[in-house]
């Protein structure tokens, strides 16, 4: 029996990202590997016809290769984490219904997965919690929800396309009592500039009519802007198209690269990094 998601509800919000990573993982197969999202589209009764029909379109192929160059590189700094913290906590904010955290799994450290109640309860039931695993309801404004996660080996945070849709002084706020919360651990997210934000968030910002766009968390410059806000935060960002990947695959086209270094130059696209000062 397929899990039935309906249209205009919070859980078909969960559905245009899962699709992308399956799109990535076929159209991407030498760069993108995503077993879970491909068997996830299948276990869900949902019309994929709309999207079906847009994927086949050049700038929705250039999405999909977004998404799976985020995801690779989010992986890419867990693993790098785990290397030096075998143990640690891997807590995935925002999660919908991505798997980054089990393929990173090293067999010895602890999984979470965070995001709001009606999220998880779908989640619940497409991807159950495993051993080492809990997938935890929550507002991730209200940080009561540090509590529940042991960092006793340390921990690496990461958000996939989550922050563009906090306020500037919402994610100031979080990481500070992040830095308070959890010395010694990392957090990494991606980010784009205003102008990005601005283009990113337009159909959203209309629907749900909201004025002021510029309060919105963008970056341009992160070690200037994120490194202002606490003298405990240790910052680096890379482009997030071409700063962990060169691209130079045969199923990535000269325009695509080319769509890469104008997404990671003028749009300031990138995966920020920020390491928690330990306390001693």
């Amino acid at each position: 029996m397929n899990y039935k998601i309906e249209k205009n509800t919070v859980q078909e919000t969960l559905i245009i990202p899962l699709y992308a990573r399956k799109m990535c993982a076929e159209v991407y197969p030498s760069l993108y590997r995503d077993e879970t999202a491909l068997r996830l589209v299948n276990a869900v009764d949902y019309n994929f016809s709309a999207l079906q029909k847009k994927s086949h379109r050049l700038m929705q192929r250039f999405g999909f290769l977004e998404v799976a160059m985020r995801q690779n590189d989010l992986a890419f700094e867990v693993r790098e984490y785990l290397k030096s913290h075998p143990n640690a906590a891997v807590v995935n904010l925002g999660c919908g219904l991505d798997s980054t955290g089990r393929a990173c799994d090293n067999g010895k450290c602890k999984l979470y997965n965070l995001d709001f109640p009606d999220v998880i309860a779908v989640r619940n039931e497409l991807l159950p919690a495993r051993d080492r695993e809990k997938n935890i309801p929550c507002d991730l404004n209200d940080t009561s929800w540090f509590e529940r996660i042991d960092a006793s080996g340390g921990a690496v945070f990461f958000a996939a396309g989550v922050f563009y849709y906090f306020l500037k002084e919402q994610v100031k706020t979080l990481v500070r009592a992040m830095a308070d919360a959890f010395p010694g651990a990392v957090l990494a997210f991606d980010a784009a500039n205003e102008k990005a934000v601005k283009l990113m968030l337009k159909t959203w910002l209309k629907d749900a009519e909201i004025k002021d766009v510029g309060a919105y968390f963008a970056v341009s410059d992160a070690k200037r802007e994120i490194g202002a806000w606490d003298s405990r935060l240790h910052i680096a960002s890379r482009g997030y198209m071409l700063g962990y990947h060169d691209l130079k695959d045969p199923s990535v086209s000269g325009f695509f690269r080319f769509l890469a270094r104008v997404g990671d130059g003028v749009m300031n696209m990138q995966i920020v990094k920020i390491g928690f000062e330990q306390t001693i």
